[in-house]
């Protein structure tokens, strides 16, 4: 009985120890589920740190994690803000361009006659004569009096040609700007100068004038300008202030009278050839009134 009691005694002591030794649970209870095989179940990790972080991030079966985003450093667009500078300068530039040009036109316009240094003002009334022959003018060139009774194209006309006076008259009658120059004096580019100012403006036409007493005359109906060179500011000053000027103290009498004379642009008379009488463009002389046997009253402003 004794050494039954003793193997009975020994066996429990060797069971006692190997549990002691190996206290690992068994992997039916570590893996939560069933550990049969073909269970599609998977044991689950037990690295250190794995009960804080929870369960893995699902990788959608392909076993590859979402790339790191990538950080953009945008720079500044240096080119841009240069140009855009570059256009606003140019912008400023221009504006103060066209201030400073439209001050100094508006320093140079002139609202009066007598705010023109130098021009003469006369006496020649409506209803001047119309005749054929030759007149002798108190004026050189004249302003004035009894001319031709075609008129002298008056469109912007540049002519090369000294233009018979008389018909020039009857062009100033109709509101016209004459401007005449001493071919001997004013040559090559000063001419191409005084072209800008007439060329294609209607109620304006320039032609050389042999004798000339001075470099540049102009000439409106009962008003005169004599200047010794193109470069002169009052030349531009007349010319804008008188053309087509209705309202001016002895403005000119036929205002609404046409300028337009496509005969004479294709054969222009020249100084000392005859009329062509009735056989031009002509219109009638308006009602005569004082003055008009030509006698003028010269004033100096």
């Amino acid at each position: 009985m004794l050494r039954h009691d003793r193997r009975t005694h020994h066996s429990t002591s060797t069971e006692e120890k190997h549990v002691a030794k190996d206290p690992k649970p068994d992997a039916g209870r570590a893996g939560g589920g069933s550990s049969r095989s073909g269970s599609g179940a998977r044991p689950v990790s037990t690295t250190k740190g794995s009960s804080s972080r929870g369960p893995a991030p699902r990788t959608g079966g392909r076993g590859r994690t979402r790339p790191p985003t990538q950080v953009v450093t945008h720079s500044r667009p240096w080119g841009l803000i240069a140009a855009a500078v570059a256009v606003v300068v140019f912008a400023a530039a221009a504006i103060t361009y066209a201030v400073v040009q439209v001050r100094a036109a508006d320093a140079e316009r002139v609202d009066a006659l007598d705010e023109i240094a130098g021009i003469e003002s006369f006496d020649y009334a409506a209803g001047q004569e119309h005749v054929t022959t030759p007149v002798e003018y108190d004026q050189t060139p004249p302003v004035g009096g009894p001319h031709d009774g075609e008129w002298a194209d008056c469109t912007g006309t540049v002519y090369d040609v000294d233009v018979r006076h008389e018909n020039a008259v009857h062009s100033m009658e109709h509101g016209a700007v004459w401007i005449a120059y001493n071919p001997d004096e004013v040559t090559g580019d000063d001419v191409a100068k005084l072209a800008e100012l007439v060329d294609g403006v209607s109620g304006r036409l320039l032609s050389p004038y042999a004798g000339l007493d001075s470099a540049v005359s102009l000439q409106s109906w009962n008003h005169q300008l004599k200047v010794d060179s193109v470069d002169d500011p009052r030349i531009e000053q007349f010319a804008d202030f008188l053309t087509f000027n209705g309202e001016v103290e002895g403005a000119y009498p036929e205002i609404g009278a046409s300028c337009e004379n496509p005969t004479f642009v294709a054969d222009p008379l020249v100084a000392g050839d005859g009329s062509r009488g009735a056989d031009a463009t002509t219109d009638a002389p308006t009602t005569p009134t004082m003055g008009a046997d030509g006698s003028t009253e010269t004033t100096t402003e």
